[in-house]
């Protein structure tokens, strides 16, 4: 991939995110009720999936989804956030991440996810790829570039392409995809709750967090057949 391609997809994503800050400021403006108000406002935090889709209907636990991108620097500044939620999850709840592909740009880097997944090293080797990419700003942009990077986890370059290009993995991303669009995903990151709630519109990462538990509760309450608090 070329510097002027790379700059290209940096700049839409830019400005993907640029829209959507200036419309969680508008939403924020808007209300007079207080920070928990707008917090928890359906429509405006959080919104509902109608009809709900799950990404594995027959989990077990609340699917607590980070629809993401190693590609996406929003994403990487959310990982402590994320590693928050991870661990404060109750019983009942799994913490599920599900790579986003917005740009060609994006595909290797989902394809990688996948093929890590499918390798056994995708969640040993989630935090290092963010820091390859982000903080020592490693040239991991194809596929044969990222295969040298999973060599470190034992991962023949060979084998990891084979994995990444094959027919599964194909599948996997075409499902995401359209996963990703039913739920109305429209930037990285955003937290989708057993396929029933994603979130809005918020000010900041720590209000991410926040709204995600409160959707949490919600399933919870869905689950148990009884109305949401």
């Amino acid at each position: 991939m070329s510097p002027a391609r790379i700059k290209r997809a940096l700049r839409k994503h830019l400005l993907l995110c640029a829209v959507l800050l200036a419309g969680m400021a508008q939403a924020a403006l808007a209300q007079v009720g207080g920070p928990s108000m707008v917090m928890y406002q359906p429509g405006v935090a959080y919104k509902a999936i109608t009809p709900a889709q799950p990404l594995n209907p027959a989990a077990k636990r609340i699917q607590v989804i980070e629809v993401f991108s190693y590609a996406c620097p929003h994403c990487f500044e959310f990982q402590p956030y994320a590693e928050q939620i991870r661990k404060s999850l109750p019983a009942d709840a799994e913490f599920v991440r599900l790579p986003a592909v917005f740009w060609p740009e994006w595909e290797p880097f989902a394809r990688a996810f996948f093929a890590a997944q499918k390798l056994g090293v995708q969640e040993k080797s989630n935090q290092a790829l963010f820091a390859a990419i982000w903080v020592k700003h490693a040239p991991l942009h194809s596929l044969e570039q990222l295969a040298g990077f999973y060599a470190r986890y034992g991962i023949k370059p060979a084998e990891f392409l084979q994995v990444a290009r094959s027919s599964a993995v194909s599948a996997e991303m075409q499902r995401a995809m359209r996963l990703e669009q039913a739920w109305g995903v429209n930037g990285t990151p955003t937290i989708v709750v057993d396929g029933a709630l994603r979130s809005g519109e918020v000010r900041n990462y720590q209000q991410l967090v926040d709204v995600t538990r409160f959707m949490v509760k919600q399933a919870q309450a869905a689950r148990a057949g009884k109305r949401a608090p």
